[in-house]
Formats: C-alpha cells, sequence, structure tokens
C-alpha cells in the first residue's frame, strides 16, 4: 500500500472541533448496518471535502477503521488542497475503468487508521464508472474490511453523480452552507437523494453565523440536532475557514 501524509489545513475553533465530535457521535448510533456513506451538497464551495475529511478523521480517532473515497470525478481538489505530493496520483477512476488495481489506488494516510482513495483523472463518463457493477463490487469489498466507507460526491444539485453512488450505500448526509442556499433548493436536492431509496442521515448545516461569546472566543457553536436518522435531521456548524 501506498503513503500519502494529509496536511493540517484547518484551524478550527473549540465549537467546530466539538460539532464534528457530535457529527461523529450521531453517526455510530446511526446502527452497525450504516457503514458505506455518501456525502453531497447543492453546490461547490458548500465544506462538503472538509467535512467529509474531518468526519473521517474524528471516525478514525475513535478506533474505527475508514476508507475515504474522493469519488468527485469531475472537479475534485482534494490532492492539492490536502497533500503535498508532486507525484502523479493514480485513483478511481483508474480503478474503475480498469487501468490500476486496488493497491495501486490505496493510500495509508499519516492519520492511524484512515486510509484514502483520490479521485484520480477526470473521465469522459464519470456517470458510466460510478453506476457499475464494477464500483458495486468494490464497495462491497471495502465495506467487508472498514468499520466506514466515506465516499465524497459531486454536488448533486449541479450533476447526477452522487444519486447514482447513493444506490450503492448504506446512507447518505447533505452538507449545505447556511444562507447560501434555498430551502427550496435544498429539498429538491434531498427529493433527488430519497428516488434512489437512500436512506437520508441527515444535513450538516455548515457556515453558521452565530453571535460572538467571550468563552469560547470568536464563535460560539449552536449545534442544533443530528438525528432523526431516515428523516431530514441537521447538525449546525460554524466554520470561517476556505472549504469546498
Amino acid at each position: 500500500m501506498k503513503q500519502i501524509t494529509i496536511l493540517e489545513r484547518n484551524k478550527f475553533t473549540y465549537s467546530i472541533r466539538e460539532a464534528f465530535k457530535t457529527l461523529r457521535t450521531n453517526l455510530l448510533f446511526s446502527g452497525s448496518d450504516v457503514k458505506t456513506i455518501l456525502l453531497t451538497s447543492c453546490l461547490n464551495n458548500e465544506g462538503k471535502s472538509t467535512v467529509s475529511l474531518e468526519l473521517a478523521k474524528s471516525l478514525a480517532s475513535a478506533d474505527k477503521k475508514v476508507l475515504l473515497i474522493d469519488a468527485d470525478l469531475r472537479k475534485s481538489v482534494f490532492v492539492t488542497r490536502y497533500t503535498e505530493t508532486t507525484e502523479s496520483v493514480l485513483g478511481l477512476s483508474e480503478l474503475l475503468s480498469s487501468q490500476a488495481a486496488i493497491d495501486d489506488v490505496l493510500y495509508e494516510t499519516n492519520i492511524k487508521n484512515m486510509n484514502v482513495i483520490f479521485a484520480g483523472a477526470v473521465p469522459p463518463n464519470p456517470v458510466e464508472l460510478l453506476g457499475s457493477s464494477k464500483f458495486d463490487e468494490f464497495l462491497h469489498k471495502v465495506r467487508e474490511e472498514y468499520d466506514y466507507v466515506l465516499i465524497d460526491a459531486s454536488p448533486l444539485g449541479l450533476v447526477i453523480d452522487a444519486s447514482v453512488i447513493s444506490a450503492f450505500c448504506d446512507g447518505a448526509i447533505l452538507i449545505v452552507a447556511a444562507n447560501e442556499i434555498s430551502y427550496k433548493f435544498a429539498t429538491g436536492v434531498k427529493e433527488q437523494l430519497e428516488k434512489s431509496n437512500c436512506k437520508i442521515l441527515g444535513a450538516v448545516l455548515n457556515r453558521v453565523p452565530v453571535k460572538a461569546n467571550g468563552a469560547y472566543g470568536k464563535y460560539y457553536g449552536k449545534y442544533g440536532r443530528y438525528g432523526n436518522y431516515g428523516n431530514y435531521g441537521n447538525a449546525n456548524f460554524v466554520d470561517d475557514s476556505e472549504q469546498k
């Protein structure tokens, strides 16, 4: 297995760190059958990839064996944003197009218990690759080897990729940026997910602007609920960092 270093790009406040622990805890209580989880958003730049990575790290810190798959085959920035590698990185697109084996695309990270598969080169047919029986078979295989498989997919409000992937998953989480996405738009994306019969675990309301609180510094967290699994629960996050 290859090795790669995941960089610490974000300096989170106390409230954000606690919010990710809340998200992790509620996910752990979602049931032992929920192992393969899709994460998507409505549009670009809502914090989807940051939430995916931080959730993977949080689960790994709880002694869970985690595989994070970058399945944004159209516009991934994961390698350039979270690593400093200058080497060519094979990924999911090469695996699904039979140009590489699992050992060629699976990376062990500097984070204990966490492995990563990057997106790879941009293919001409992402929907066909992601909807293939090979991807389904691959997910069944890694599902048996890991406690959690997190799949960071393209924004569902722009392309259908996430809906295609969700058919192979045990559950889905929708990341929504506060004050940037309308209720109607977010509801439409949720309904698109429901058509695939994938259980919607909840939503992450990201970048929630809240008042200053001296006890915690610049921001304080207002977490709401992340539960009511199978319905449309939510978790509120506060983040002033640049996110995808």
